[in-house]
């Protein structure tokens, strides 16, 4: 079954984790990849999703560089 070229499906509008990542996650996810001196950390065109991964891991690093070193 072929359909006529005249009939295109609806877009489909989404709003999640596929979007483009905000302002607010652009901003802190910079900030933290200054911060853990990971610049390859930040990138323009990011998702929602992928900043928030980035962010996390970022959030994590820095984390575990502000404890002590672990002794026995």
């Amino acid at each position: 079954m072929t359909q006529s070229p005249d009939t295109r499906p609806e877009p489909v509008l989404t709003t999640g984790p596929g979007d483009p990542m905000t302002p607010e996650q652009a901003a802190l996810l910079r900030q933290l990849a200054e911060a853990a001196f990971d610049h390859q950390a930040f990138g323009e065109h990011l998702t929602q999703h992928e900043a928030a991964r980035r962010i996390a891991t970022l959030q994590a690093k820095l984390k575990l560089q502000g404890e002590p070193p672990h002794t026995q």
